[in-house]
């Protein structure tokens, strides 16, 4: 278990504070840094914040809050915490919720919310909403309204059992105001508990894939923790490895066998419905992944999830293995024939891949490979639900073990790729981090160029250009609709970025985004890279 450490309690008396017990309960919990804005009604919790030793990052938005503690979250593997005041700041947040809700990751939200005795009735009290409870259990796992100060350590510690024990999924703490301000006395913080990965009978899908004639890996984001063991069996198996947006880089996409993010498809999804085993290790295999109706299989799936919904929601499995990948991975891998099997020649299927999409993806693949060409391989890359992210760098941008690629799929918000880049950045200041986005989306969230002036990182920023939002654009034209209110005018935002105290400028050409990635990824403070779509 963790403790508290040699932090100065501003406690009087042995009586603790709601605000002070929710940072105690937080440090105890191993938490070193939350994102939020501070409001009239949560300054007990940040009068706390640096006794404890807990730094904060202040977006100037709470969803970049969110986005940012999500970020952190993906790239560490701890919960990013987010703290917001009551009402619109809480509701703010609540599309970063949701998105971590559809993304699996440790998100944890902490508010005050309306005194403990208020009254059903309106009465006019600032930010009063009807229930943020309720407005919150429709994005996040769950939302805990406390009843006590000593009720604060629980629910606390019922969030980050949730994190370690399950699907990890954003939960909400509200803390009525007036329990914030009151003291009573505490003894000893409670934490999680830590609980051992469950570890299921492996015999029935070693049996399966030994005897496999054709097998394949599809890889989630609930595989992230197994690369190792991930690559071991494709090999061991000869099976060819395709990945989810979530799973991008679980197994690097250099490797022979890896298809990459592929399941989009129509070439990949007709050979994946012919392999005679289909092992899926922390994936939905969901629509938003294949893009389209997940296609039937004709073979036995196996299916690897911590979340035992997953064995019978969507592709229902033959052989169901509920448990944590790594461990179930790694009791599986002895139970398999020692000998490598040659692998299927897939360099057929990735060229047919490749030319489904090679005249609608041509504008973007000389500038991804221009920014690889620059990054290191744990280079950290975010991505917007932007054109230029899930047509050009998740299936153009490979992306090796110990690199990450943040992308919101699922949900699929935009005006992710900013903050959390700064929420990555702030997180792990010893690797490059890059965000990746369009013009339309960026400016779901520009406002956090101010942040990252502040924290002084150095942080690129390269956008795409195409004039406003060119999915929606191109939707319609495929409808026969005349384009409708998706044709933005032109902002400069090399200027933006410069009047935000940052830097600014336009890349024409691969080399032009070569050469300001490279100067950008040495710079204090982040740098946009505008590249016109008229040149892209």
């Amino acid at each position: 278990m963790v403790s508290t450490g040699p932090f100065k309690s501003l406690a009087r008396g042995g009586l603790l504070t709601g605000g002070e017990a929710l940072v105690r309960a937080l440090c105890g919990h191993g938490v070193t840094q939350v994102f939020g804005i501070p409001g009239t009604h949560n300054l007990e919790v940040y009068r706390h914040l640096a006794a404890y030793g807990i730094r904060h990052v202040t977006p100037r938005h709470e969803q970049g809050a969110g986005y940012a503690a999500d970020g952190y979250a993906r790239v560490t593997g701890r919960p990013g915490v987010v703290l917001t005041t009551t009402g619109p700041a809480l509701l703010n947040a609540a599309a970063a919720v949701g998105q971590a809700y559809s993304d699996s990751v440790p998100l944890l939200v902490v508010s005050p919310g309306m005194p403990l005795r208020h009254p059903r009735l309106s009465t006019g009290l600032l930010h009063e909403m009807r229930s943020q409870t309720e407005a919150l259990r429709g994005v996040a796992a769950f939302s805990h309204r406390v009843s006590s100060v000593a009720e604060i350590d629980a629910a606390v510690a019922r969030a980050f059992t949730l994190f370690r024990t399950g699907r990890p999924r954003p939960a909400h703490i509200e803390v009525p105001l007036d329990l914030l301000e009151a003291a009573e006395p505490l003894g000893p913080v409670r934490l999680a508990p830590p609980v051992p990965p469950p570890v299921p009978s492996v015999r029935e899908a070693a049996t399966a894939l030994s005897g496999a004639c054709r097998p394949a890996l599809v890889l989630g984001g609930g595989a992230r923790t197994a690369g190792p063991a991930c690559l071991a069996l494709a090999e061991r198996l000869g099976a060819p490895v395709v990945t989810t947006a979530n799973g991008k880089g679980v197994v690097p996409e250099t490797h022979p066998l890896s298809l990459g993010v592929s399941l989009h498809s129509p070439a990949v999804q007709k050979w994946l419905a012919t392999r005679d085993v289909v092992l899926a290790v922390g994936t939905e295999l969901a629509e938003s992944d294949f893009w389209t109706v997940p296609p039937p299989l004709d073979g036995t799936l196996v299916r690897i999830d911590v979340d035992p919904d997953q064995m019978y929601a969507g592709t229902p499995a033959d052989v169901a293995l509920v448990g944590d990948a790594r461990a179930v991975l790694e009791a599986l891998l002895p139970e398999l024939p020692p000998h490598a099997r040659v692998p299927d020649d897939i360099t057929t299927l990735r060229a047919a891949r490749d030319a489904e999409t090679a005249a609608r993806d041509a504008r973007w693949i000389p500038y991804l490979k221009a920014m690889r060409s620059v990054l290191a391989g744990d280079a950290v890359v975010t991505s917007d639900s932007a054109q230029c992210c899930y047509y050009g760098a998740l299936p153009h941008l490979p992306i090796g073990s110990t690199g990450r690629y943040l992308h919101p799929t699922g949900f699929g918000t935009l005006g992710y790729a900013l903050p959390a880049a700064i929420g990555a950045r702030t997180a792990r200041p010893d690797r490059q981090v890059v965000a990746l986005s369009g013009d339309g989306g960026l400016q779901f969230t520009v406002q956090e160029l101010a942040t990252a002036v502040q924290l002084r990182l150095p942080l690129p920023i390269v956008v795409f250009d195409n004039g406003g939002y060119g999915e929606i654009r191109d939707e319609m034209r495929a409808r026969g609709d005349t384009p409708t209110a998706v044709d933005l005018p032109a902002v400069d935002l090399p200027a933006l970025a410069r009047a935000y105290g940052g830097h600014g400028t336009r890349a024409c050409s691969p080399a032009e985004l070569r050469h300001a990635l490279a100067e950008a990824l040495d710079r204090p403070g982040p740098t946009l890279i505008v590249i016109p779509e008229e040149t892209a």
